[in-house]
This record gives C-alpha cells, sequence and structure tokens, in this order.
C-alpha cells in the first residue's frame, strides 16, 4: 500500500509542478524582454536628464533631482563624482552608462551604479514564489494522497480480514464521517461482513438443529434392532416401529432438501405451471377437515373463487398445506381454522387463522427460521421447518408470509402469491 501512496503522492505533485514550471517558463520569456528593454530606457533617460541638469543648473539641482528620483518607486542608482578640470573632460568610448559633463569649469562624471541584471540575479527573485508554490504543491499532494489512500488501507485491512475468516472485523467507523464512495463502500463491506457472520451462525445453527433432527429416530432405529436381537419375537411390532421411523427420516430429509433449493441462489431449479391457486387451497382444505376430525377441528375456505396463476404447483401445495396443518395441530379443541382469499391487484392475499394460543410478539419472526418452534408448544411436532418453507416459498414467488397475533386470540398467517413474477 505504501507503493501506491507514493505513486499517487509522485503523479499529483508532478502534476502540480509541471504547471507551475510551464506557467514559469512562459513568465521568463514572454515578460523579461519587455522589462529589460523598459529598465534599459529608464536608466539612459534618467541619465541624460541629470546630464542636462547639471551642465544648466549646476550639481546642486543635479543632485537634488537623484534624492528626487530615490524617492519614487523605480530607484536608479545614479552617482556623480568629480573628475578633474574641464580640459580632460571626456566620455569614454563603448560607455553607455558613463558620461562625462562639463559645469562650472569643472568635470563631473556621471555613472549608473552597476549594469543591468545578469541572467540568474535577474531570475531568481522571481523563481522564489515559483520555488514557494513548489513546495506547496508537495505538501497538498502529500496530504491528497494521504486523504484518499487511508481509507484504501482500511478496506484492505477489512477484506483481507474477511479472507482469513474474521467476520467480526468492521471498518466504516476508522474512517470517520466522510461522505464520498470510499466510505459508501466500507459501510457496505461491514454489511457485508454482518451477513457473512449471519450466515455462518443460521449455518452453524442448523447443521446442529439437523444433527439433533437425524439423532432422535436413529436412536429409535437403534433402540428397536436392539429389542429385535433380544426378543426376535416381536419382531412385527418393531418392523412397524421402524418403518414409522425411516418415513420421519425420509420426511425431515425432503423438507431439508426442499429448503436448501429454496436457499439456493439458482432459483430457476424450481418450473412454473399456469394453474388455478384456489383448486390447489380448497382441496388443501378438504384434506385438513379430514384430519381436524380428530380433535374436532372445522376447517373452511372463505373468499375468491379462481385465481389463474404461473407458480409452482408443489411449492404453492407444500406451503399452504404448512401453515394449515399448524394451525390444525395448535388450534383449541372444539374450534375451527378459517382460510380466506382476496385478490389485491394482481396478488392473491391468504390468510390461515386459529383459535390457539397465539405466538409471543418478539417470536412473530423466528418461527420462519428452520428448527424453530414458538415457546407457547407444550409438545413438539414435527420439525420446526414448515413456515420456513412457506416463507422461501412465497419469497421465491415474488411474494411473502408474515404472521400476526389475533386480538380474540390465535395466530394468523398472511401468504401474499403474485400472478405473475420473474425471479
Amino acid at each position: 500500500m505504501r507503493r501506491l501512496f507514493w505513486k499517487f503522492f509522485t503523479v499529483v505533485w508532478l502534476a502540480m509542478a509541471g504547471s507551475i514550471a510551464f506557467l514559469f517558463t512562459i513568465s521568463i520569456l514572454f515578460q523579461s524582454p519587455f522589462e529589460e528593454e523598459v529598465t534599459h530606457r529608464e536608466h539612459v533617460f534618467a541619465m541624460e536628464a541629470t546630464s542636462q541638469l547639471l551642465q544648466s543648473n549646476g550639481l546642486d539641482a543635479a543632485r537634488t533631482l537623484l534624492a528626487a528620483i530615490k524617492r519614487t518607486s523605480r530607484d536608479i542608482p545614479i552617482n556623480i563624482s568629480a573628475a578633474g578640470p574641464a580640459t580632460d573632460c571626456a566620455t569614454p568610448a563603448g560607455s553607455e552608462f558613463m558620461k562625462a559633463v562639463v559645469s562650472d569649469g569643472n568635470c563631473y562624471r556621471i555613472e549608473i551604479a552597476g549594469s543591468l541584471q545578469g541572467m540568474i540575479s535577474k531570475t531568481w527573485p522571481r523563481a522564489v514564489p515559483w520555488l514557494a508554490a513548489l513546495l506547496t504543491a508537495a505538501a497538498a499532494a502529500y496530504w491528497l494522497a494521504r486523504y484518499f489512500i487511508s481509507p484504501v488501507e482500511q478496506l484492505r485491512y477489512g477484506l483481507r480480514a474477511l479472507a482469513n475468516g474474521q467476520l467480526d472485523v468492521r471498518i466504516a467507523h476508522t474512517i470517520g464521517s466522510k461522505r464520498d464512495e470510499i466510505t459508501s463502500l466500507a459501510h457496505d463491506l461491514d454489511v457485508t461482513a454482518a451477513r457473512l457472520q449471519e450466515l455462518q451462525k443460521t449455518q452453524q445453527q442448523l447443521f446442529h438443529d439437523v444433527s439433533h433432527e437425524l439423532r432422535s429416530p436413529l436412536s429409535r432405529l437403534q433402540a428397536a434392532i436392539g429389542v429385535l436381537q433380544q426378543n426376535p419375537a416381536r419382531l412385527t411390532v418393531m418392523v412397524e416401529r421402524m418403518g414409522r421411523e425411516v418415513e420421519r427420516l425420509d420426511e425431515l430429509v425432503g423438507e431439508i432438501l426442499t429448503l436448501a433449493r429454496l436457499s439456493e441462489r439458482d432459483n430457476l431449479r424450481f418450473d412454473r405451471q399456469t394453474l388455478d391457486v384456489i383448486d390447489l387451497v380448497r382441496e388443501i382444505v378438504e384434506d385438513a377437515s379430514f384430519e381436524g376430525q380428530n380433535r374436532e377441528v372445522k376447517v373452511t375456505y372463505q373468499g375468491v373463487d379462481t385465481f389463474v396463476a404461473s407458480v409452482n404447483g408443489e411449492l404453492i401445495y407444500r406451503a399452504l398445506e404448512n401453515v394449515i396443518r399448524n394451525a390444525i395441530t395448535h388450534t383449541r379443541v372444539g374450534t375451527s381454522v378459517v382460510v380466506t382469499s382476496e385478490v389485491r391487484g394482481a396478488n392473491l392475499s391468504l390468510s390461515i387463522q386459529d383459535q390457539g394460543l397465539g405466538v409471543p410478539e418478539s417470536e412473530l419472526e423466528t418461527i420462519f427460521q428452520p428448527f424453530s418452534q414458538s415457546s407457547t408448544v407444550t409438545t413438539r411436532s414435527g420439525f420446526g421447518l414448515g413456515l420456513a418453507i412457506t416463507r422461501r416459498a412465497a419469497k421465491w414467488h415474488g411474494g411473502g408470509a408474515t404472521a400476526s397475533n389475533i386480538a380474540s386470540g390465535g395466530l394468523r398467517v398472511d401468504i401474499v402469491i403474485p400472478a405473475t413474477r420473474g425471479v
């Protein structure tokens, strides 16, 4: 990451330095000849004016002029010195900035102190501000590099932590209160880490629950085999017992596979058929009514007569059957389970209501998790996968499933099924 920092710093600083050098070169090339010509003309004019004033008005007048020049912003270093008698007064040949003048019988030499500046002395004062600008550009480039590279270093640290399995690492708070795309990326990384951590916990819990659910029928099968080994005369009873346990295992494996397929991102593994969902509902209600006779539970249907949709019939059947069978199991003896339907736009809304104990408000979402059952359940029935399959099946179709308590007592599960929707 240090290499990226210095690359960023070098590129930014060179861009600024190049711009400054270009402007400095332009100022030297196009401004220096003009300024030099102006300075030369000023010096020549000042020397001529001084010499004429010295000849006509004397030394005092010339010195007064020089004092006036010094008080201006254009300080021209002119010196007047005595050169001897007037008979020897002559201007040296080839001297542009020195002149001999006769005044009051004496010879005076008027001279510009020094000459025009050389290239270095002329350029150096002008280059100082540009050098300061270069240093300022270096400081600005360093700050910009730190500003942009520091969040990238934090992102790299977060990604490395995720790669090493440290899913509890969060980096958004280390970037500060910036509002830019890098900060958004850091927040997205934190959300991803939290989601992965949640999925990891869910997976571990799922493995634990599956192991527990498989262990129970397997233990009973093992116990039945032990009984047969000790008492072969009980073969018929034990075979029936083992058959029931095998059916439970088969049912559990089937539900686990269905849940796994619904949890995959490749949702196209399920086919769609165009059918009347209400026909499925009536079929399930009819079967549930027969099943509820043992507990004197009546199952009724109220609602629309038809709703044709593009769905997977097996998933819809399982989703509705799971909820209705749960309602029959948990409603009070001698009560009823009511299934109602309503078409809202292009969606079918199904409600299944029982008259049981309901579910604590804090558990209305957890009952849709795999292997979860309400704390109000006194005797465990099923595997706790029914409502999980129901919600995932509804979501696969583009709908959803929610649960709520009824004020008069009981639980209500609402399922929404769109008529047509891509996945």
